[in-house]
């Protein structure tokens, strides 16, 4: 080969290189907790103020039938991560508790899981999480981090491992009202009128009942009144903290200008990274209860607190937003907002205070597949690439994102595991009319509660439940009794044949269909449990990271500020602002 061409070969290669870089889009995904899709002014909302996401979805795709691939925070996390149905990685419940509740214990998304920030990883994305995880944390010791954002591809992590949760606030209630009148005051009431009997026995010579049954009874209320208030006391501290990478910064969180905080660590990061590609998951705490907003924002809504924390967080987004167009990033950086399941109808507070979000015209919300549970905003915006205006009303999931990034960054996908999502791109570039997916999978934790068709060359989009939760009270929109609905024995009905509806005639799920009412009925039928069955052969069985092994507090497992001693407590963030000063 001639000296001179090595140049020019040279320089080829070069430029080969610099265009592969720069046809891929820096990507940031935005993830809100427990948002329904009637709450944003662009999905038909007209009293909560959202113009900041209104201004995304103006400039980008919005999805219309975008659908979380599960119904709660923890499983539905794992898919949107994966880009698998969470029953395939044990990310999904058979018992009543389908989210992980303490930071210290041992399940989690399993190490063999690929999610799309380690395919990115791999191809030269700077990635970060800031926000909620609620994917676990250790497995055999506390400083094992095998769960962590870390091991799972990301380069830095600022957020909390767990969830926010009603006992992170003071004064807000708590998750476990049930679980007290089960373990602590029933127990007590049964021992107290057991004493008295005991005594009224005793003193009226009827039966001698000896000291040591009494020391014994009262021994027992001690001590189940003891570990209650130490449940009390140090729940908080030990399961509400804030983390950067592996080390606590702050126990208990404090919810002082917390999406303010946020905010700033995803803007930081965007700052740093505008000379190479990166990928920041933005996951905030809004609007999980316990509610929380800045001064800024409380009693500016006209929707109470709920409304106050959704205003604060689409303050947020326009942050993000606004620095991506000073930076002159917009053009190249896709964004995608999305929740990660329906509004929580059930969530009233003691003072009678709706704290829940609005699933606009569809029935039941969070723990349900009924469309409020799981139907979600979805919207995308890259202006470089997507038509801005577009409104698309084929069925998606949040699963699509894993194939969509990864094939975006020139990530191959992983040949040795199903990855359930589908590239979304052929949909969102006007390139394909229909979604990919024929057939979704809706789970109630680890139970198949329903399935979705939408037949080629067809308009009707099937939907058949195997059964549903049982609304109480009858009549209402969710289960008030139990806070949430669960999957399975008294708690729901089978139904034999299942009940069918035609989403697209129906999206409500008033009217089940019936042979009388569609001839194809048993066809239709047919199709779909077939399908289930098929799908069904495709999962191997694994360990059950909810298995009661995985899910309880273990205390070799807990994690404490250094130097805190038994109090569990440090705030490094207010130190940092300090010595910042």
């Amino acid at each position: 080969m001639p000296i001179m061409k090595i140049p020019f070969l040279l320089l080829f290669f070069l430029w080969e290189a610099a265009s592969h870089t720069a046809s891929r889009p820096n990507i940031i995904l935005v993830m809100a907790d427990d948002l329904g899709i009637g709450d944003p002014g662009c999905y038909g909302n007209k009293t909560l103020r959202t113009p900041n996401i209104d201004r995304l979805a103006s400039g980008g795709v919005k999805l219309t039938q975008h659908l979380a691939a599960s119904p709660l925070c923890t499983p539905s996390r794992a898919a949107f991560m994966t880009g698998r149905y969470p029953v395939r990685s044990g990310m999904a419940s058979w018992s009543r508790t389908g989210v992980f509740l303490f930071t210290a214990s041992s399940g989690g998304l399993p190490t063999n899981e690929i999610t799309f920030a380690k395919l990115l990883k791999d191809q030269g994305y700077s990635t970060a999480l800031i926000g909620k995880w609620h994917l676990g944390m250790s497995c055999h010791s506390k400083t094992d981090f095998c769960h962590h954002p870390l091991r799972h591809g990301f380069n830095y992590f600022y957020g909390i491992s767990l969830t926010n949760l009603r006992d992170c606030k003071p004064g807000e209630g708590s998750v476990f009202t049930t679980a007290f009148k089960r373990l602590v005051f029933i127990p007590l009431q049964i021992i107290g009128v057991t004493l008295l009997t005991f005594a009224a026995l005793n003193c009226l010579g009827l039966l001698r009942v000896p000291l040591g049954i009494f020391f014994s009874l009262l021994f027992l209320a001690a001590l189940i009144l003891t570990l209650f208030l130490g449940f009390l006391h140090y729940f908080r501290p030990l399961n509400c903290f804030m983390m950067r990478n592996y080390e606590i910064i702050q126990q208990p969180m404090s919810y002082d200008n917390l999406t303010q905080r946020l905010t700033v660590e995803a803007a930081q990061f965007i700052q740093r990274n505008t000379e190479t590609p990166f990928l920041l998951v933005l996951s905030y705490l809004h609007v999980h209860t316990a509610l929380f907003s800045s001064k800024d924002f409380a009693g500016k809504s006209k929707h109470g607190v709920y409304g106050d924390a959704v205003e604060e967080m689409d303050w947020s987004v326009g942050q993000i937003l606004n620095l991506l167009d000073e930076l002159r990033l917009a053009n190249d950086t896709l964004i995608y907002f999305t929740s990660d399941q329906g509004a929580h109808v059930e969530e009233v507070s003691s003072k009678g205070e709706i704290h829940g979000g609005s699933n606009g015209i569809y029935k039941g919300g969070k723990a349900n597949n009924w469309e409020g549970g799981i139907r979600v905003p979805g919207i995308l915006r890259w202006p470089r690439v997507i038509q801005a205006g577009q409104k698309i009303d084929k069925p998606t999931s949040n699963m699509d994102i894993f194939p969509t990034v990864a094939k975006l960054a020139g990530a191959p996908l992983p040949e040795d595991r199903i990855i359930d999502g589908r590239d979304l791109m052929p949909l969102l570039e006007g390139k394909s009319q229909r979604s990919d997916h024929e057939f979704l999978f809706h789970y109630c934790n680890a139970y198949l509660n329903a399935v979705r068709w939408h037949p080629q060359n067809s308009t009707s989009i099937w939907k058949a439940f195997f059964f549903t939760p049982n609304f109480n009270p009858v009549g209402s929109n969710g289960c008030f009794a139990t806070h949430v609905c669960f999957c399975f024995g008294s708690y729901v009905t089978h139904h034999d044949p299942p009940l069918l509806f035609d989403i697209s005639k129906d999206p409500r799920e008033r009217n089940p269909l019936t042979p009388a009412t569609e001839p194809r009925f048993y066809e239709i039928l047919k199709v779909i449990q077939e399908a289930a069955d098929r799908h069904t052969q495709t999962l191997p069985e694994v360990p059950n990271q909810f298995s009661w092994d995985n899910f309880l507090w273990k205390p070799w497992l807990q994690l404490c500020c250094p130097s805190s001693g038994l109090s569990c407590q440090c705030d490094r963030e207010k130190q940092d602002k300090r010595l910042s000063h």
